[in-house]
């Protein structure tokens, strides 16, 4: 199965097409709230320099979870003081498009598309080696350019039972919702004990074959157990 990736990029000033998704993004306002901006400011529209500013802020939350901080912005648009870089959030926290937490560096967040409602549901950890419950949870990855479907799920494996499928510990699983499945299909199974793992799918005669592809594992054997998705992509960030 190929597998694709998504690596971070570099602090440098986000490309023209990355400024204007951005700014598409604020004219939508595709969650439709309501802007915090004060009514003198309601009709101020941002310059060119902070949407600038304010996209290179929307990648970093959409890449890595969180947005940059004030050291990180100076360096991407080459703004030697601290202050410089506070003034442009400042009018942008003004203009209603970020809000910031007090005495943390890293809490903005975006207003018109807050980072929590945004990607696929985080459904919990799945075992890649033994048995292990897989617990729900309420985080959400984002996903969205590769996989913009209702539904699917993240889950992120733990161990090495099915390295040889180039599925690592560590990796994000694309799964699709599905209660069927064809032999080999790599599926997240649910056992008659409420356990879920991330194997390949084999139903035989009076039981199922749960097949981990490591070649020094053997394959687990259960009576019942029921498909809760298919694996239709794997994400590795290096």
């Amino acid at each position: 199965m190929s597998k694709r990736k998504i690596t971070a990029g570099p602090n440098t000033r986000p490309k023209p097409r990355r400024v204007a998704a951005a700014a598409a993004a604020v004219r939508g306002n595709p969650l439709g709230l309501q802007s915090k901006a004060a009514p003198d400011d309601a009709g101020d529209a941002p310059t060119e320099r902070q949407m600038e500013i304010y996209a290179f802020i929307r990648d970093k939350i959409h890449s890595r979870g969180y947005g940059p901080t004030v050291r990180e912005i100076g360096q991407a648009f080459k703004i030697r003081s601290p202050n410089g870089v506070v003034c442009h959030l400042k009018a942008l926290e003004r203009k209603g498009l970020i809000t910031r937490g007090k005495n943390m560096s890293r809490a903005i967040e975006l207003v018109t598309e807050p980072a929590h409602l945004r990607g696929l549901p985080m459904a919990g950890w799945v075992a890649a080696g033994t048995l292990r419950a897989a617990e729900e949870q309420s985080e959400r990855i984002d996903f969205e350019s590769l996989f913009n479907r209702d539904n699917h799920f993240v889950l992120k494996v733990m161990g090495d039972s099915m390295i040889d499928a180039q599925i690592a510990d560590g990796d994000w699983v694309v799964i699709q919702k599905k209660q069927t499945a064809h032999a080999g299909d790599i599926v997240v199974a649910q056992t008659e004990d409420g356990e879920a793992t991330l194997k390949q799918w084999f139903p035989e005669r009076d039981r199922i074959r749960l097949q981990p592809a490591n070649s020094a594992m053997k394959p687990i054997y259960v009576r019942n157990a029921r498909v809760l998705g298919v694996l239709v992509g794997v994400v590795r960030k290096t």
